[in-house]
């Protein structure tokens, strides 16, 4: 699909509900959330916006892209899911994203912020994944990771290690992800986990349709 048309097609996605009284256009404002989720920071964002003749702080954008609450689309039925959980840099806190991957698609599936590892939040985070999408005929690859593994045992799913090959999907959405958080480092920085756990959901919609 052409770049172009991806990118039509995603900002044709972001509902504008949450908009009660606000002076910018609303193209303008789908324009700004994309931009900002495609890669630009908050700062080239507010740039590209005073091309249209419109004024606005990062603060604006910033507050356009969590209370517009985009997300992965649910409903999916893949045939192999790629978990995984890499630490994220929250101010001088230090928290864990867990991530599942369709590695067919590259598409990702589902993303969780959370303060520790334990079995518990592993096995909660296959639940939420378990709600939002077909999975339990899929084969779930994982890297030997103690609680995801206990996690499928526990909701009974078929999952096999793999260090490399396919499970290499959910690898790239960390890769850039923590591209983003070290090139854009206001990201996470004086904002609450929730906070930061809604612009990696938002990534993970955006990471969607430009792949």
């Amino acid at each position: 699909m052409p770049e172009n048309a991806r990118l039509s097609s995603s900002i044709g996605q972001i509902d504008l509900d949450f908009v009660e009284r606000e002076a910018t256009p609303r193209l303008l404002m789908k324009l700004g959330i994309q931009l900002h989720l495609a890669g630009l920071s908050l700062s080239n964002t507010v740039r590209i916006l005073e091309i249209f003749g419109v004024e606005r702080v990062r603060s604006t954008v910033h507050n356009w892209v969590h209370k517009a609450d985009l997300q992965p689309n649910s409903g999916r039925n893949p045939d192999q899911v790629a978990v995984d959980e890499t630490v994220i840099r929250l101010n001088d806190e230090q928290y864990w994203l867990y991530a599942a991957v369709d590695p067919e698609s590259n598409k990702s599936l589902h993303t969780q912020l959370e303060p520790t590892i334990t079995k518990v939040i592993a096995s909660s985070f296959i639940a939420e994944l378990r709600e939002k999408h077909d999975v339990d005929d899929a084969v779930f690859l994982v890297d030997g990771d103690k609680a995801l593994n206990y996690a499928c045992q526990r909701h009974d799913l078929d999952f096999r290690y793999e260090r490399h090959g396919n499970r290499n999907s959910v690898e790239r959405v960390f890769r850039e992800v923590k591209r983003r958080t070290s090139s854009f480092s206001n990201c996470f920085s004086n904002a609450y986990a929730e906070t930061a756990d809604e612009w990696l959901r938002s990534f993970a919609f955006a990471w969607n349709q430009l792949i």
